[in-house]
């Protein structure tokens, strides 16, 4: 967890927004680093969890700084791992014709939307009265959202899975969503494109991570923008920008605030 980002965004473990859709972009650099931060922050708050592991296995996420098999063995992390998953769905044991609903039966049945997804982030997330005494506000994570368009999802069901969710967990719940998402403008990717360009607009807190400008360099990898909404009226908008730069190293990230502060 990274104590320099949680001071630019003003966050602490027993003081952070709530009802917010954050949204992680990447673009010509590794932006999962910060999933990684985000699911160790929202584990240490207290948090109940619903993370769509739709990229890694869970033990790539084991190096977060928290117990995570403890956090899923105690009901405060739902890991759904999508790899696992969309091997079932295509290479099934038995006919699961008369199965249960799965998550991803949009792999074997492509007219299907994304509603049985929904329900089992609706499932994972909805607390009873022990949930709601035991863990603070629900928190859905997304890693990452573009899988799910190169898998052959419409652009249009990907938007509705997001809006359904942030209704259940943001609206209903007071809860968080952080979705990462590719950028990458320069490759022409429609579906990607507007996708990203509808989420710019529906999130309150947009992190885009951009490789160098200028190139290679073998200690800074890229810069991290950090942009507020203030204000999500359609005719006004106004919103804070961090320029940053990263610099990995084995144990952490150390972050660079440049000493200037764009308003728009």
């Amino acid at each position: 967890m990274f104590a320099e980002l949680n001071g630019i965004l003003n966050w602490s473990l027993d003081k952070f927004e709530k009802g917010q859709c954050v949204l992680l972009s990447e673009s010509k650099t590794d932006g999962s680093f910060l999933i990684h931060h985000f699911l160790s922050f929202f584990l240490k708050a207290q948090c109940k969890v619903c993370f769509l592991g739709l990229v890694q296995s869970f033990s790539h996420y084991s190096t977060v700084g928290i117990n995570m098999l403890q956090a899923r063995e105690k009901g405060q992390l739902v890991f759904f791992e999508g790899l696992r998953n969309s091997l079932d769905m295509l290479l099934p044991e038995s006919d699961a014709s008369d199965a249960e609903p799965q998550p991803l039966s949009f792999l074997r049945w492509p007219s299907t939307d994304l509603r049985n997804l929904f329900d089992f982030v609706n499932s994972s997330l909805s607390q009873s009265e022990n949930d709601m005494s035991r863990w603070a506000s629900p928190v859905l994570l997304i890693d990452d959202l573009s899988v799910l368009l190169s898998l052959g999802v419409n652009p249009t069901a990907v938007l509705d899975f997001i809006h359904y969710c942030r209704m259940a967990v943001c609206s209903k719940q007071q809860g968080n969503m952080v979705t990462l998402v590719h950028n990458e403008d320069d490759l022409g990717d429609e579906d990607c494109d507007l996708v990203l360009h509808a989420l710019t607009h529906q999130s309150s807190l947009i992190l885009q991570v951009h490789g160098l400008n200028t190139g290679y360099c073998r200690d800074v990898h890229g810069q991290v923008l950090i942009k507020h909404c203030l204000d999500h009226d359609a005719t006004l908008t106004h919103s804070l920008t961090h320029p940053l730069i990263n610099k990995y190293t084995i144990s952490h990230i150390s972050y660079y605030l440049k000493f200037r502060n764009l308003i728009g």
